[in-house]
């Protein structure tokens, strides 16, 4: 049997806040919080289908329940033995006694939403914390010996894109075990609608909230931080509609990687003006290479006037590389 992730989702359970962006039911597609002995009984079924699987609780802030309540969640999961237990939380809700609870039911990574590391960012969004108690619980929970996955977030109020940038900069200097980046979306029924509603907040475009992400995504690159995750899963609310305004795209991931893509290929193709070219590239990449719909090739073409570009196959090509040359 493979491994798998089973998530149990857990909408504002826990959360002493409600963030101006957040309204996690329709987020997640689900409005129902699942009790602990239902939970049990999902993993029963989840588990009878992978045997080598991982429970996550996603969705609210875990760490910020009740600990009789988060000890029954654990006890829950613990008993099927998982491969691990992952959850997510606000980093004002993390302290010893909850590390220590953690560890004593296997729990091997803490999702931490630090959305921003600007103090003025936070404020305007409604978080209830700073970025120094984003320091304070990544430092903790990597010395207590879990996994840290830190999330961060693109165009909330108050942020421009030196913000962004910086932001990321100094997660990365945290050294996370991975992150996660969301672009801002303007949901339904949250505060964030009344503020861009009344134009007390305006939405990052999808090119926009790309160019930035794009960059973003170089510096964890060079950092060697894996990107586990970039924009929101889509669900049926999110495309039916709930989501209003700014930067979601159920394929927004893809046009990241392309538009970094497209950036390292302008370089490259310096000096190939007015040829026509063959890019050769392992298989994984040639997607990103093309572009979402094709979009990179059709702007190579017109930047660099080419005649042609042809796009092959080579498996012996390093997954980031390219190799360019005429075709003659």
């Amino acid at each position: 049997m493979s491994y798998s992730v089973i998530p149990v989702f857990i909408p504002h359970s826990g959360c002493p806040h409600d963030c101006v962006f957040c309204n996690q039911k329709r987020i997640a597609g689900t409005i129902e919080v699942p009790k602990p002995h239902e939970v049990s009984a999902l993993l029963d079924v989840a588990f009878k289908k992978s045997e080598a699987a991982e429970v996550a609780f996603y969705g609210g802030s875990f760490t910020a329940l009740p600990m009789d309540e988060q000890e029954e969640y654990l006890k829950a999961a613990a008993k099927f033995n998982p491969r691990g237990i992952r959850l997510s939380t606000r980093p004002d809700a993390i302290n010893g006694e909850i590390l220590e609870l953690l560890k004593r039911y296997g729990v091997k990574t803490v999702e931490l939403g630090a959305q921003s590391m600007d103090d003025e960012v936070l404020k305007a969004s409604g978080r209830g914390h700073n970025a120094d108690c984003v320091r304070t619980a990544s430092r903790e929970i990597k010395e207590a010996g879990f996994n840290l996955i830190l999330q961060m977030m693109v165009g909330l109020p108050q942020e421009d894109k030196n913000s962004a940038i910086s932001t990321a900069q100094e997660i990365a200097r945290i050294k996370p075990d991975g992150v996660r980046i969301y672009p801002t979306v303007v949901v339904r029924d949250t505060c964030l609608e009344d503020m861009w509603r009344t134009g007390k907040y305006t939405a990052l475009t999808v090119c926009d909230a790309v160019e930035i992400c794009a960059e973003i995504t170089e510096i964890f690159n060079t950092h060697k931080i894996p990107i586990i995750r970039m924009g929101l899963n889509p669900t049926e609310d999110l495309n039916g509609g709930d989501a209003l305004a700014g930067a979601y795209h159920p394929a927004f991931g893809q046009l990241v990687k392309g538009r970094v893509r497209l950036g390292k290929l302008r370089a490259a193709l310096a000096g190939m003006e007015g040829k026509a070219i063959v890019i050769r590239a392992n298989p994984r990449g040639i997607s990103e290479i093309a572009g979402h719909k094709g979009v990179n090739r059709k702007i190579l073409l017109s930047e660099f006037n080419l005649k042609g570009i042809t796009i092959l196959s080579d498996e012996d090509i390093p997954y980031e590389d390219v190799q360019i040359s005429e075709d003659k």
